[in-house]
Formats: C-alpha cells, structure tokens, sequence
C-alpha cells in the first residue's frame, strides 16, 4: 500500500514540476512581448502648471460718498440697473459734485433715499460688473517661482465641460496662506471672453509657463539617473535605428514637464528607446511555494491514511494545515 502512495505522489510531483517548468517558459515568453518603447518625436513642447479657483468680477465695489454731513437730493438710478462709468448715480441738495459710477457695471445695492444726510466715507451703494470676470486660483509654494504676469492661460470650467476659455495672468500674490504646512499663493487671472460665465463657478486653470518649439523629446520614464549621469535604453530590435546595439545612451536634458522630457544631446528624432517594463502578476512562485505546503500536509495526510486504514477508520485529509 505504502508503494502505491509513493508511486501517486511521484507522478504528481513530476506533473507540478513540469507545469511550473511550461508556465515559467509562458511567463517569459508574455514578459518579453510586454517590452514598451517609444520613439524620439520632434515638435513644442509645453510646461504648464495647475491650479484651481472661482469666477469672480474684476469691478466688485462699494460707492461711497466723499462730502461730510450732506443731504441726498435725489437718487437716479435703481438696484439691478446696469450704468457706465462716469454716470450720475446721486445729486446732494446744496448742489455738491454729484455721486458717480466709479466703473461699467450693475448696480446691486442702494443703501440711501431721497432726502436722507451722510457722511463722508458712508456706504451708498454697491457696484458689480458681470461682463468683465476674473478667476483666482491657488497655486502650491513650489510652483509659484514659475509664475509670472502675463502668462497665458487655459481655462476649463465645470459648468462648461466641453468649451475652453483662455485668460491672462495679470497678478501674483506676495504673501501665501498655510494650510496643514503646505503654502499656497493667490494668482488672479482675467478671462479674455467670458461669456455665459457667472460668478461663483468653479474654474481649472492650465498656466502656461515655458514653451520650446522644434525641439527633441521623449516620455519622461524613459531617461534613467544613474550618479548625476542620465541615460536611456537603445531599443534592440530593427537595424534601422542608429543606436542599435548599444545597451545605453548618455544624453542631456533641458525643459520636462509630467509627461516628456527634452533630449539636448545624444539622441536624434526618429531614435528608438526603450521604456520601463509594465508590472505583471506572477503567481507561479506563490503557486509552488502553496503546493510545496500541500504536500508537506498531504504527506503527512498519506502516513495517516496508512495508520487510519489498519486501524480502519477516519478519513485522510490530501493537504490539510501545513506547519502548523
């Protein structure tokens, strides 16, 4: 009997030997057809940095009275009534310079009536012009330094997911505000047509701070760092490529951003580079390594069926607990 168990273990082993053997070759084979490469491309390339914001109005004003201990005469115009910079807005009793629009706007609020005295520096009413809007966007410490007045913007707004609305950096906040350790500056961007835009809408703004026409550029993975030195990989197949056969290439880099980077030096367009290989799943070690358990436990699963045969009874577990 005892022959018997031997000879059925035998054969199973063998069998898992040569199916880890046939998987392992299959492994290799799919590993290898998973090489990446990708070609040296010429054109521009772009960096550009993100931040998100709000819209806002340009003009969002309170109108103020600048005589002291004076009496409204009359107030001309109405809450929602849309003026032009310079227009009348309110005329004092003793014939005083009369209260005028500071900007092109609406008017969003009236805070006085006829007849009534103010002072000078008192709230009369609020001005906001809805067809010059702005957005201001909040950018990490460490792009900041990058960002300057003029730049050119892209905008994408949530409430229009399908349009592209372009701007202008017109400033850059000196102070950054903390939050959890991490500082983030103001930059306030005008949009150039911001038309069926609100206040209050949600904005991702792309600045454009670094552009380089007719230049080199690979994917950013494919430049290894090796001691200060960068590198890439020659791909290997076709005769075609110039730097066929050679395992490494020195070369020099200039602008990057998240995805390319510029080659300077050491490559030409049309080259050929290798990538990083994409992770894959291998689970034949896993696999031996829970058969090997199997058979320690169905080992001993099998010198137990001897014993539980003489003595006959109990059942034979094939695998059961292993080292435990």
């Amino acid at each position: 009997m005892k022959k018997w168990i031997l000879i059925v273990v035998g054969v199973l082993v063998v069998g898992f030997v040569g199916y880890q053997w046939y998987s392992s070759k299959t492994s290799t084979q799919t590993a290898s057809a998973l090489v990446r490469t990708a070609n040296v491309q010429k054109g521009t390339l772009e960096v550009k940095i993100s931040g998100s914001g709000t819209v806002q109005s340009v003009t969002n004003e309170d109108i103020k009275s600048l005589i002291d201990n004076n009496e409204i005469d009359e107030v001309l115009v109405a809450s929602g009534e849309e003026v032009k910079k310079g227009a009348v807005l309110m005329t004092y009793i003793d014939g005083s310079d009369p209260i005028i629009a500071p900007a092109d706007g609406v008017i969003t609020a009236i805070s006085v009536l006829n007849g009534e005295r103010v002072n000078n520096g008192q709230v009369v009413a609020h001005l906001t012009n809805y067809k010059d809007l702005q957005t201001v966007v909040q950018i990490d410490e460490l792009d900041i330094p990058k960002i300057e007045k003029d730049q050119t913007v892209a905008l994408k707004v949530n409430a229009f997911p399908d349009q592209i609305f372009t701007g202008t950096v017109t400033t850059v906040a000196e102070e950054g505000a903390a939050t959890n350790g991490v500082s983030n500056f103001d930059v306030t961007i005008h949009i150039d047509k911001p038309d069926h835009l609100k206040v209050g809408m949600s904005t991702e703004a792309s600045i454009l701070t670094a552009s380089k026409e007719n230049t080199l550029y690979v994917p950013l993975d494919a430049v290894h760092t090796v001691n200060g030195e960068k590198y890439v990989i020659a791909a290997s197949a076709g005769t075609d490529n110039a730097n066929s056969g050679k395992a490494q290439i020195t070369v020099k880099t200039g602008l990057a951003n998240e995805d390319f980077v510029e080659i300077t030096d050491g490559l030409s367009e049309g080259d050929t580079v290798q990538l990083p290989q994409l992770a894959t799943g291998n689970s034949s070690g896993n696999q031996m390594r829970t058969m090997q358990g199997s058979f320690g436990g169905g080992m001993g699963g099998f010198g137990n069926m001897g014993g539980m045969n003489r003595s006959g009874g109990g059942r034979a577990q094939f695998g059961g607990r292993s080292g435990n």
